[in-house]
Formats: C-alpha cells, sequence, structure tokens
C-alpha cells in the first residue's frame, strides 16, 4: 500500500464511510489537532520519567485514535446498510473518564495544595506537558463546536475535557518529580 493516494491533491479528504469534505473543515480540523494532541503525548512519554505515567500516556494515545476515528465517522454514513456501527472498536466510555479521574486524583494527593494560577515551564518535560494541555484545550473547543453541527457520543467530549486536567496535574506532579520550580503567576497590584 502506497501512503500517497493522491486523492486529496485538490484539498478535499474522505471521512470514515467515504465522504468527501474539504481538508480546512471543522471535522477534520477537530480529527487533526486530536492527531496532534497525540504526538506531543508521545513527545513527553519519551521522556525520562516514571513508567507509570508512561503506561499511562500509552493508554491514553490509544484512546485518542479511538476518539479520532469517532469524530472523522460521518453521522450520515455511521450505521451500515445492515443496521450495525460502521465504527466497530469500542467507544470512549464512562471507565476511560473514571480512570483519568483516579489518575489525577492519585498524583494530587502528593502535590502541595494550588492557592496560585502557575506559570508553564521550570523544566522541558514539564513544558512539553503544558504544551499538550493547551492542544487538548483547543482540540476540546473545535470538538464542542463540531458537536453543536453534527453532536456524536458525549462521552467523547467529556474524555478530551477530562484529559486537559489530567496534563494539567501531570505537569504539577513532573514538576515535583523533576524538582522542577514551579512558579507561581501573583498578578501584580496597581497603584
Amino acid at each position: 500500500m502506497k501512503i500517497y493516494t493522491k486523492t486529496g491533491d485538490k484539498g478535499t479528504t474522505a471521512l470514515f464511510g467515504g465522504t468527501r469534505v474539504p481538508k480546512h473543515h471543522i471535522r477534520i480540523d477537530s480529527y487533526g489537532t486530536v492527531d496532534e494532541l497525540n504526538s506531543y503525548i508521545g513527545l513527553i512519554r519519551d521522556q525520562d520519567i516514571n513508567q507509570k505515567y508512561k503506561d499511562t500516556l500509552i493508554n491514553i494515545q490509544d484512546k485518542l485514535f479511538t476518539v479520532g476515528a469517532i469524530l472523522a465517522t460521518d453521522p450520515e454514513k455511521a450505521t451500515l446498510k445492515n443496521g450495525k456501527e460502521r465504527l466497530n472498536i469500542p467507544k470512549i466510555n464512562e471507565a476511560d473518564i473514571n480512570f483519568l479521574e483516579k489518575e489525577m486524583d492519585s498524583m494530587d494527593a502528593q502535590l502541595p495544595q494550588m492557592t496560585h494560577f502557575v506559570l508553564p515551564g521550570g523544566h522541558q518535560t514539564v513544558s512539553f506537558c503544558h504544551i499538550a494541555r493547551t492542544v487538548c484545550r483547543r482540540a476540546e473547543r473545535l470538538a464542542s463546536a463540531l458537536n453543536d453541527l453534527e453532536p456524536f457520543q458525549p462521552e467523547t467530549l467529556t474524555y478530551l475535557n477530562r484529559l486537559s486536567d489530567y496534563l494539567f496535574v501531570l505537569a504539577r506532579k513532573l514538576s515535583q518529580d523533576l524538582q522542577a520550580d514551579e512558579v507561581k503567576w501573583i498578578p501584580k497590584k496597581t497603584e
């Protein structure tokens, strides 16, 4: 199988189900941003971090492929003529969301209470986490806009929301593990 198909040379691409849409379609932007997020999570996973975090990130990357597939499915072609779902994979579910929550709770229990916003940075690995968090928020915004136009499985949107929270807590935990300074944002007072 060749990587290049030439079918997108005129600025369109196919959704799961065959429908062709412009490459700038919000659906493409949504799952393309999820793909970008997945790449940044791979970058975090490539850092010298605890194996438990790496294992969790692999789980998240797997779920992000599911999210991408859900977003890439044309809702008008989501069901086959025989009544079965075109996307024949496990969907995002409450257990996936609960997994992120439990991971956050576990890390959060080991962190000092947060009293201020935190400036992103302090260590390259922590910065990668913050970049992934902001890309996740962008993916969530795009997916939310898409959902307004063409609703999809609600747990998918919830998962992206929870994942950005997870990436923030992971950034804080990695700051602690790497003994990086966590710089608080303390706004200056006007005189």
